[in-house]
């Protein structure tokens, strides 16, 4: 290795040890919208959750381990989730109080500072208004809403209150997807005039989620809380008028990174939304769906393609931004991230950023040549485009960065990554898609339908 490499090397290195030692990467935090810095607080918050499903339950281990957060309470309305989830608490030296009705919560918890709330997505706006009222913060998973009016309640309770409502848009938290906004798109322009973005998420079939015997709940409860049978509330996010189906229980994410990537709003959407597959008894909402968007940036015109299929699992998960000197690819899963060179792009303008330390060395791809079988083939393919890791690492519980950037936004430390008024423009860019789907024809966004 000769001094230059060896520079280069140590460069990197350095890169890499300082990324990993911010962690959260806070030392990254975007220069996005935001809420107003807030006043120095206690150390210790006290915080409860209300919602202890399968998502409550991954934010209450994420913050279970930030320090200075102490849990006091948890409140659903299935006995069978209280009881496990404060069962954690308790194993973990937190307060464990259960509580079915929130609003019992509210009244006798008097020491809180913040509530997550991680109810399905109907019950998203009661709640986090009830507890913007009571005085305290909220983190409230996304969708923010299944209903643009729900979601709008949500933004003026927050601004009538003065507290601070963080949306659970985990990615705009995460150090990988920062580091990419701020550094490769907004700084080195690394990818030329963006022109198109492609994302998806697909699953494979899945059974209706069931319940452990003798712990369902009678019919009057159930009923009380807006749900026909247990079925109801074990799949909410298939019915109608609970949640808002795959487009917004899996596209929210990563469509709400179309917006802040692509530093616009769209101005348009067609969509697909068809059941292929489930019984429409039970799937009330399509199992595929399909969208394009129509976005006009600062650079110029983007097309953006999304589909999540509930059926098959092919290529999981990503969000691909394609510019005519690069694409960026990404995704929550680390090894799927990867910045990519057209092949007729100089290497030497983007070795500026190798050397900076934001990207790895370029890996260029052996270009496969046709074996021959004594026919013809037609070999005008295009060369393979050099590939280059990026020099970011992000090794805890997705939700984490996000969880602390709020907490550390109620000490006054830092502003909000996803405060309302974001949540709401993504909720509004979302929920449209259902809506393009039932009409069959392309549907417009008029600036007005962003702004509360």
């Amino acid at each position: 290795m000769n001094a230059n490499e060896s520079s280069h090397a140590m460069d990197r290195r350095r890169f890499l040890h300082s990324a990993t030692a911010m962690g959260a990467g806070l030392a990254l935090a975007p220069t996005v919208f935001s809420a107003s810095p807030q006043t120095a607080k206690p150390e210790t918050l006290n915080i409860a959750l209300i919602g202890a499903g399968e998502q409550g339950r991954e934010l209450m281990e994420a913050a279970i381990r930030i320090a200075g957060v102490h849990f006091q309470a948890v409140c659903d309305i299935w006995p069978f989730n209280r009881k496990r989830a404060a069962g954690r608490l308790r194993a973990y030296r937190h307060g464990h109080n259960k509580y079915e009705d929130y609003r019992e919560m509210l009244d006798k918890e008097k020491d809180l500072h913040a509530v997550i709330v991680a109810s399905p997505d109907c019950w998203h706006a009661d709640h986090t208004v009830a507890c913007l009222n009571a005085g305290l913060h909220v983190y409230c998973e996304k969708e923010m809403s299944n209903t643009l009016a729900g979601a709008r309640k949500m933004v003026e309770a927050a601004r009538r209150t003065g507290k601070l409502l963080q949306i659970g848009h985990q990615r705009r938290s995460n150090p990988r997807y920062i580091f990419c906004h701020d550094k490769l798109l907004a700084e080195a322009k690394l990818l030329g005039q963006i022109t198109a973005v492609n994302g998806q998420w697909n699953r494979s079939v899945k059974p209706l989620q069931g319940w452990p015997k003798k712990t369902e709940m009678d019919a009057a409860t159930l009923s009380r809380y807006g749900y026909e049978s247990m079925q109801q509330l074990r799949n909410w996010r298939w019915y109608r008028k609970l949640g808002g189906g795959p487009i917004v229980d899996l596209g929210s994410h990563q469509i709400d990174i179309y917006n802040w990537y692509l530093d616009a709003r769209p101005t348009s959407v067609l969509a697909s939304g068809r059941t292929n597959y489930y019984d429409k008894q039970t799937h009330e909402w399509y199992d595929t769906v399909m969208a394009i968007y129509e976005y006009q940036t600062p650079q110029g015109p983007v097309t953006a393609h999304y589909q999540t299929i509930s059926t098959n699992s092919s290529q999981g998960y990503f969000e691909s931004f394609m510019g005519h000197e690069g694409t960026l690819l990404m995704s929550e899963r680390a090894a799927r991230c990867r910045a990519y060179r057209e092949s007729w792009v100089d290497e030497r303008k983007w070795d500026r950023w190798v050397r900076k330390g934001y990207l790895s060395e370029p890996e260029n791809p052996k270009e496969d040549k046709p074996k021959s079988s004594g026919v013809a083939l037609d070999v005008r393919e295009s060369i393979p485009a050099p590939s280059y890791e990026l020099l970011v690492e992000m090794n805890e519980r997705a939700h984490r960065p996000h969880l602390e950037n709020f907490f550390d936004a109620i000490r006054g430390r830092v502003k909000l990554t996803c405060p309302a008024e974001v949540g709401y423009e993504t909720a509004v860019t979302v929920l449209k898609v259902n809506e393009a789907a039932e009409a069959g024809r392309r549907l417009d966004f008029k600036p007005e339908d962003f702004a509360v």
